[in-house]
């Protein structure tokens, strides 16, 4: 094994991994190769040599009394000590004492097998390399093309060095995708699956999709001058997102949505154009539900364990639940509570108009005492 740290760096390079990933990898195979030649039940250890760049395996063997036992049926893993000591003067019982097997002797099947056992353990160091390189990227937006869609419609994008997998329950309702089409998606999860191996599950119905895009849209939120507190989203239909603004001059909902809705648009162009709803975030729950069931005009929220009470006029309900109850599920989901709403008998909001009372400042104040 002449110059192996040679090798072992052109493998490194090759592979864009670890130098030290891949010498104890090589010092691995190596050691399970002369178990499968020499045999399970014996202690190996393989050592690199950085002065002459070789690689040196040993046997361990156990230093025992000379009279024990083991001696007659395992001589490979034991050694008496009056033998010991001939190598070593100053070794005591229960000492180890390490032999270098010459590897020369190996033989071709050894060979072979150190090929296969190398060969296998570094393409798992690769495979270890990727996966926690997109673990970490859950929650990233990532662009790839479309190379297969199976027959449950699960659509197959490769990016990078790998493919990943887009569930039909993770498309947007009426996409449709085929072969050579460049799709932008948000990484949901990566796991190790045994019969596929490195596993990628990408979305374009998660809130994190959104926020993403989000993110790539506006770069007040790419430059942490505004903060995407939370969000929520029916894909397809309407979304809500809650911002705070952590500049003093800076209009986290006006900033996000753009000039005359340029950046807002396009990112519910991307959606196929689902509705997005900015709204401001406040730390204080009642204002927060108030401003997240705009359009409808709030009289009241009281929280109660972990629900709101919502109090309103009568012809504000329907604006509060909204089209197929869509209105009341975003907030209930944005704010992480459930919501109940209760009609002011007899009252109305008084001119019919949907102005939002969550960004009427005399309004808020009057309820909660909070600009």
């Amino acid at each position: 094994m002449e110059k192996i740290i040679d090798i072992i760096e052109s493998i490194a390079h090759e592979k864009d991994l670890n130098i030290e990933d891949v010498k104890k990898t090589v010092c691995f195979a190596l050691t399970k190769t002369a178990k499968r030649i020499y045999g399970e039940d014996y202690d190996y250890e393989t050592i690199i040599d950085t002065d002459t760049k070789t690689l040196n395996l040993y046997q361990k063997v156990l230093v025992v009394k000379d009279d024990d036992e083991r001696l007659e049926n395992e001589k490979d893993k034991y050694t008496a000590i009056s033998e010991a000591k001939e190598v070593d003067p100053n070794i005591e019982i229960g000492d180890e004492l390490t032999y270098e097997l010459p590897l020369d002797n190996l033989g071709r099947t050894a060979a072979a097998t150190l090929h296969r056992e190398l060969e296998f353990h570094i393409q798992r160091l690769l495979e270890n390399q990727i996966f926690e390189k997109y673990k970490n990227m859950v929650g990233d937006s990532i662009v790839g093309t479309v190379t297969r869609i199976d027959n449950e419609e699960a659509t197959y994008v490769e990016f990078d060095e790998v493919r990943a997998v887009m569930p039909r329950k993770n498309r947007i309702k009426g996409e449709k995708f085929k072969v050579g089409d460049v799709v932008k998606a948000v990484i949901r999860k990566v796991f190790i699956d045994k019969a596929q191996g490195i596993y990628v599950e990408i979305s374009r119905t998660s809130p994190k999709f959104l926020e993403s895009l989000l993110t790539l849209e506006v770069p007040e939120i790419k430059d942490e001058m505004i903060t995407i507190n939370s969000s929520a989203r029916i894909p397809g239909e309407r979304a809500k997102v809650a911002l705070t603004s952590l500049h003093p001059n800076i209009d986290a909902v006006g900033a996000t949505v753009g000039t005359k809705g340029m950046r807002i648009n396009a990112v519910s162009g991307e959606l196929n154009g689902e509705n997005i709803d900015c709204i401001e975030y406040s730390s204080i729950p009642e204002i927060f539900i108030s401003r997240a069931l705009s359009p409808a005009i709030i009289s009241n929220v009281k929280i109660v364990d972990d629900k709101a009470i919502v109090t309103l006029p009568s012809d504000q309900k329907s604006k509060a639940i909204g089209k197929s109850g869509i209105n009341i599920r975003l907030t209930s989901m944005l704010v992480g509570m459930d919501i109940e709403l209760v009609e002011l008998e007899g009252q109305s909001s008084g001119n019919g108009e949907s102005t939002d009372s969550a960004k009427d400042p005399n309004a808020l104040q009057n309820l909660f005492g909070e600009n």
